[in-house]
């Protein structure tokens, strides 16, 4: 099946929903609002109370949102530690009703996250849920504007150009692979970590240097160091074999590779950068998430 025949088949498998209702988020929440619209969908926007008009999209409250939905929608994150929702452009916290939840049983739900919803309320867990940013698809899709986001990251706080540079990418999953390839494209001199056999082959016909991630002992003579190992791996002992001048950017989902605090304590400049997409890409990133929705067989 080609490509133009695939995304047919994927629209008409969403044509039954009519009606998509967002409950929160960020930009690309909005972009994706934007382009189910121009699909031929009716949405509603629950838990957007701080914007006044986007066009086509209708603004509402989260009850209406649910209450005539055919599909709702929830961002990345789906909800915050507290088990609010994730409302970026609302004053206060938001959270779901137990009316609103029952209205939100009788559709089928697409969400990040699916286990911190389902924490955060229960009863839904009978429900029609569907994580998008559990697919493969999603994953490797979104690989890409979160390593041109790490990238942009490091132009930013970097003093020097990354045509040059010396840096380490700690991992070669998805977003791994395309940070290397971009730092790789952009001039700087790249090693990876790995641990299979397989990956550090793969890295080496790249042209770029390897280190098993177990036996990464020091971090000196690197000006950028990109992690996105979801585990501690920069813990305080590392950090004080790292060059002062090295900047780091952790990719990881919470509670992320390095130890933040010893960083702070040792001098080193360490950031935390989590959900890029939505920050640097929106736009795509919401074509994404749209995609994944319309792939998903319900």
């Amino acid at each position: 099946m080609n490509y133009q025949v695939f995304w047919l088949v994927m629209i008409m498998k969403a044509e039954r929903l009519t009606t998509f209702s967002i409950l929160g988020g960020d930009k690309r929440m909005l972009f994706l609002a934007r382009s189910l619209c121009g699909d031929g969908k009716r949405v509603l926007l629950g838990g957007f109370d701080n914007l006044k008009s986007l066009g086509a999209p209708v603004i509402t409250d989260v009850g209406s949102a649910v209450r005539y939905a055919d599909a709702v929608i929830f961002p990345l994150p789906c909800v915050r530690a507290d088990g609010s929702l994730n409302t970026v452009f609302s004053d206060g916290s938001v959270f779901l009703t137990e009316e609103e939840q029952q209205a939100v049983l009788r559709t089928p739900v697409f969400t990040s996250m699916k286990e911190r919803l389902v924490r955060a309320y229960p009863s839904l867990k009978a429900g029609m849920i569907y994580d998008y940013a559990a697919r493969e698809d999603f994953a490797v899709r979104n690989a890409l504007p979160t390593a041109e986001g790490a990238i942009e990251r490091a132009m930013n706080a970097y003093e020097g150009t990354i045509a040059g540079s010396r840096s380490l990418v700690v991992g070669f999953g998805r977003i791994g692979k395309a940070l290397t390839r971009l730092l790789k494209a952009l001039g700087s001199e790249v090693t990876v970590a790995a641990r299979s056999e397989k990956d550090l082959a793969e890295i080496e016909t790249l042209g770029c240097a390897v280190v098993v991630t177990g036996e990464i002992s020091s971090v000196k003579g690197f000006d950028l160091v990109f992690n996105t190992v979801p585990f501690l791996i920069f813990d305080r002992e590392l950090l004080s074999k790292t060059d002062e001048n090295t900047l780091i950017i952790d990719l990881a989902s919470l509670p992320g590779g390095v130890d933040m605090e010893a960083a702070s304590a040792l001098g080193i400049d360490a950031q935390r950068a989590l959900s890029l997409p939505g920050k640097c890409a929106p736009k795509t990133a919401a074509e994404i998430i749209k995609r994944t929705v319309y792939a998903t067989d319900i």
